[in-house]
């Protein structure tokens, strides 16, 4: 399948699965998705709210002071001739003409207050910033701490959001070690540590009651084991290795063995070409996913930005937004008939390829924003404009 075609699959099938709306509390909104407008309440502000400290006056001075207001108070409505003191944010009495800033209002001997007001009104007009029944922002929108004030303040005690997917991570391999130096035949895991991190950036959380496994090792039994294990608690399962059809390879089997169905498999891309997308039916009748990354570690990335950033942003029902645009430092050969994701870092629209990018190193995708993507037949000239695929980032960040 053609990268591109396999992202908008992968965006589809998220979409097609995405979980019905839940109502959370304010508080516990921030990074999940809108699942519904988000509206006005009230007119905003929802009375005449005074902008500086000063004195609301009627008719012209010197002004009697009749009291003060504070925030949160209800005045009377002002009478010609009087003034009465404000705070910033307080309530501006009816019939007030205009407000006279404190640093300019005087206080005469005889207690009355004399001044010039400025031009300008000195309070916001209910409805100012937005009026009972505006659209705020639509469904599908980034819930961000911003928005959540946002909703705040127009009335709203709870938001209706898209539950958060929750993942888990199973990697396989005999190969792989958890800790100590590697040697003797023997690799550290490199994708078991950065994956939750990754899925984090992307809005999933790790799936409650599922402890994360070690390497799993490279037998059928125990590889469809462990996914339907995973797959009880979680909607998504990454796995990492096994994406091929060597004697080891066990995850096509594994997923035959569970009644997965393909979205995607093998994608027309280097690296990461043996990637793998399925569904796998659920007792609810909802589809979990398990999204099979490559065991090298640049081309695990490379699946996880192509397959799984689309998928998941579907299953929150946010749109695909088209990736930014850059244009290349230097040349960059093409793969073929492939797509060629390359690491990059990005500063002032020119994408610099970095070094050290094989299949199985890390060092480069660590120093690199994303991955430039030059297209099937084509080489990445120097100073042309490419896509590029940002790597996640935190929730709310844009690239």
């Amino acid at each position: 399948m053609a990268w591109t075609e396999a992202r908008s699959a992968a965006h589809a099938a998220g979409l097609a699965a995405r979980p019905g709306p839940v109502s959370v509390p304010l508080a516990e909104a921030d990074g999940l998705t809108l699942a519904a407008a988000l509206t006005a309440r009230t007119d905003l502000p929802a009375f005449p709210a005074a902008t500086v400290d000063g004195y609301a006056v009627r008719g012209p001075g010197p002004w009697s002071v009749a009291g003060r207001v504070l925030a949160g108070a209800v005045p009377e409505p002002l009478r010609a001739g009087t003034a009465v003191q404000v705070a910033t944010g307080a309530m501006v009495p009816a019939g007030t003409e205009q407000i006279i800033r404190a640093e300019e209002a005087r206080r005469r001997p005889d207690g009355r207050v004399d001044g010039r007001g400025r031009p300008e009104r000195e309070w916001r007009e209910p409805g100012a910033e937005a009026t009972c029944g505006d659209e705020l922002a639509p469904a599908g929108t980034p819930v961000t701490p911003a928005l959540i004030g946002l909703a705040a303040v127009c009335g709203h005690d709870s938001l209706p959001v898209i539950p958060a997917v929750r993942a888990a991570v199973l990697v396989f391999g005999d190969e792989l070690l958890t800790a100590g130096l590697p040697g003797r035949g023997r690799v550290r895991d490199g994708l078991g540590p950065q994956l939750p991190g990754w899925l984090r950036r992307l809005g999933a959380l790790p799936a409650a009651g599922f402890a994360p496994l070690g390497p799993v090792p490279d037998s059928l039994t125990a590889q469809a084991s462990a996914l339907e294990a995973a797959l009880a608690h979680a909607d998504l399962v990454c796995t990492a290795g096994g994406t091929m059809r060597g004697p080891v390879d066990h995850l096509r089997p594994a997923l035959a063995a569970l009644g997965g169905r393909y979205v995607v498999d093998r994608v027309a891309v280097r690296p990461g070409f043996p990637m793998v997308l399925a569904e796998v039916p659920a007792p609810d009748g909802r589809p979990r996913f398990v999204a099979g990354l490559p065991g090298n570690p640049q081309s695990a990335i490379a699946a996880l930005v192509s397959l799984v950033a689309p998928l998941l942003r579907g299953l929150a029902g946010r749109p695909e937004p088209p990736l930014p645009t850059a244009r290349l430092a230097e040349r960059v050969p093409g793969r073929g008939t492939f797509a060629r994701l390359v690491p990059v870092r990005v500063e002032r629209g020119v994408a610099e390829p970095v070094g050290h990018t094989g299949a199985a190193m890390l060092r480069g995708l660590a120093g690199s924003d994303g991955f430039a993507v030059i297209p099937p037949g084509t080489d990445g000239e120097a100073g042309a404009g490419v896509r590029w695929a940002p790597l996640p980032l935190l929730p709310g960040q844009r690239p």
